[in-house]
């Protein structure tokens, strides 16, 4: 286990709709159970690692149909189509219930890590579908980080190696089937942080990877995980 502190956190791990907006989602069962309204596998993933690296883990289970914890303050689609009708003072409430404090909280424990010991490492953990309009998505597991960040760069480059020497059979990718800069709450958090202080990988897997029958996959990259983070200059 590396002497730099971790930070996990997980934006989408459930597709709970809190009961006073039940009525407002009505009918939108097909999406709420989609990949639209989580992330399916992604928290399970999260407290496995948590486990193993016996740490404390920020999983959100509010469905992001509410509101998308990774997505910035400002952004417009951080509300879906069932919570972007809604008047400004209703989004507000949103945002200062459900967004506002999971957010404090996950970077609250990154400052204080950062305080203690210099720099912290900030895993978010993310699932994707394996199809997406129509058209496959050749990974199985994608590292998004910023290109131009050389502590992110060589993470995830040790990362992937791991993740092939454990199971050659994986597709893994770097920054698909997203950009690491794209808009979130890891690019947020980048854009305040020094580079020498703040490293942030997200971690997409596949969804279909929790439809296999064992979780070998799992373990390899907890195991990828490990050894990597014992890699970052401390």
């Amino acid at each position: 286990m590396a002497t730099i502190p971790v930070v996990l956190s997980c934006e989408h791990g459930g597709n709970q709709v809190p009961e006073p907006y039940r009525e407002l989602f009505h009918g939108a069962e097909p999406a709420l159970n989609s990949h639209r309204g989580w992330d399916p596998g992604a928290a399970e993933l999260t407290r496995t690692l948590a486990e193993r690296l016996r740490l404390p883990a920020h999983i959100a289970t509010t469905t992001r149909l509410l509101v998308d914890l990774n997505r910035s303050p400002n952004n417009p689609r951080r509300f879906s189509q069932w919570t972007s009708p809604l008047p400004v003072e209703q989004r507000e409430l949103i945002m200062q219930r459900f967004y506002t404090p999971w957010r404090q909280a996950v970077e609250l424990q990154l400052k204080q890590a950062k305080a203690a010991h210099g720099k912290v490492v900030h895993l978010s953990i993310h699932s994707f579908t394996p199809i997406f309009n129509g058209e496959a998505r050749n990974c199985d597991i994608g590292l998004l980080y910023d290109p131009k960040h050389h502590s992110e760069k060589r993470l995830a480059g040790h990362l992937r190696e791991c993740l092939l020497a454990g199971m050659p059979t994986l597709r893994v990718r770097r920054n698909y089937p997203y950009t690491g800069i794209q808009d979130g709450f890891i690019a947020r958090l980048r854009r305040h942080w020094p580079e020498r202080e703040y490293i942030g990988i997200e971690i997409e897997t596949s969804q279909a990877l929790y439809d296999r029958d064992d979780r070998d996959w799992m373990m390899v990259l907890v195991d990828a995980v490990e050894s990597s983070l014992g890699s970052v200059d401390s």
